[in-house]
């Protein structure tokens, strides 16, 4: 078992205090946004196995030395010699871009094209940097606000009605005269395409129909108050207007939201620890100042309404409590340990431990070794590892594999 050194990734979207307050370190000023813990060669981990060498290593680098030792021969035989999983603290200041992940046909077949075109992987308009779809799940660690998912059209289109803001007016008709399928392509694609000092000013006036409604009680209160935010961090982006799609959505800790292919969804605000394939494969709808492909999103995007999935963990019989979701490259789950209390995580895929309150022990029982979580800290255990988890009142999530 390895203690990890781990990267702050300082995207301008970050919280500037979130993850200071979780690792016990002191705010710098600039935003840190992500914590990545893991094997992704834009900011794999670093952990001191001493040798000859010395000194902290990638583990990426440890991982390519003995595959089946780190991983364990069942992952290295489904996903290959590389840890499929990235496992992340996400702290969102203000909001990420509105986006959708591919699924593994539309990766493959996207990635073939892309390469056959020549397009350099580091290209801004690349969409396909590898072959792999991109399903993840966020754990809120405090109250958490998000969009997820397309809301049933004739909500939509109340919504719509109740701002009361004409250039709407004809996405709420087309929401109400045509199927679901088509009605959301017709007006997501309309959204989109739509001319930009046109869309600039429908923006405006949008947002400001949703500060109106904003300061009333009713339906709509919260995601107008939402609506705003975007408006105000990313004014005139079309974005705005394809957010009020979608369900909004407000976790509170503990609870989780799983993203399969196609979801359109973006983050808002909030702290939570977030689990995704290894894959680097994004196709963005608006809130950025990034490339917007907008015939390979409309390939992508799965145009169906559905409620948002918030889970749950589910309790096993050994206290293990358990988010399910439907992929083998991750398996997230999370122990609440009392004092005295100790529990054996079973060897054979290789695991990411973070705890996120109190303090948890890890020891190996074949040579008593020891290694001591605070808050913020995380481990690396590899496959070939038993270890025993205890804790005094502490709160260790758990990152593996499903397989």
């Amino acid at each position: 078992m390895d203690r990890l050194v781990n990267t702050v990734r300082p995207y301008a979207w970050g919280s500037t205090t979130a993850i200071p307050a979780l690792l016990g370190t002191a705010p710098t000023g600039e935003p840190q946004a992500e914590l990545w813990m893991g094997a992704h060669p834009g900011a794999p981990s670093r952990v001191d196995r001493g040798g000859s060498g010395g000194g902290l290593r990638p583990l990426s680098d440890v991982i390519a030395a003995d595959p089946e030792g780190e991983l364990g021969t069942r992952t290295v035989h489904r996903f290959g010699p590389r840890l499929p999983f990235l496992f992340k603290v996400l702290a969102a200041g203000s909001p990420l871009s509105l986006q959708v992940h591919p699924g593994l046909a539309e990766a493959a077949a996207g990635h073939a094209e892309e390469e056959a075109r020549g397009v350099p992987l580091d290209a801004p308009h690349r969409n396909y940097k590898d072959t792999d779809h991109k399903p993840e799940l966020l754990c809120a660690l405090t109250p958490f606000e998000g969009l997820c998912g397309f809301r049933a059209p004739g909500e939509t289109a109340g919504l719509l009605a109740a701002l009361d803001v004409d250039s709407l007016k004809p996405y709420a008709d087309l929401l109400h005269a045509q199927p679901e399928e088509d009605a959301l392509r017709e007006v997501l694609t309309a959204v989109l395409t739509a001319d930009h000092g046109e869309m600039a000013r429908t923006v405006t006036e949008a947002a400001a129909a949703a500060e109106r409604l904003s300061a009333q009680d009713g339906p709509y209160q919260d995601a107008c108050t939402a609506y705003v935010s975007l408006a105000r961090h990313y004014p005139g982006d079309p974005g705005v207007i394809a957010a009020m799609l979608l369900n909004h959505v407000r976790l509170q800790p503990g609870e989780a939201l799983y993203l399969g292919a196609g979801v359109p969804h973006a983050y808002l605000d909030g702290l939570g620890v977030e689990i995704m394939a290894n894959s680097d494969n994004v196709l963005r709808c608006g809130l950025t100042p990034k490339h917007v492909d907008v015939p390979e999103l409309l390939r992508v995007v799965r145009f169906e309404s559905t409620a948002a999935a918030v889970l749950r963990p589910e309790a096993d019989a050994g206290g293990e409590e358990v988010y399910g979701t439907p992929v083998e490259e991750f398996r997230l789950s999370r122990f609440d340990l009392a004092p005295g209390a100790t529990t054996m995580l079973p060897a054979g895929t290789p695991q990411i431990l973070l705890c996120t309150s109190g303090t948890a022990v890890l020891r190996t029982p074949d040579d008593g070794q020891e290694l001591r979580l605070r808050q913020g800290e995380s481990a690396f255990v590899r496959a070939a590892e038993s270890v025993v988890l205890a804790g005094d009142d502490a709160r260790v999530f758990r990152a593996t594999v499903a397989v």
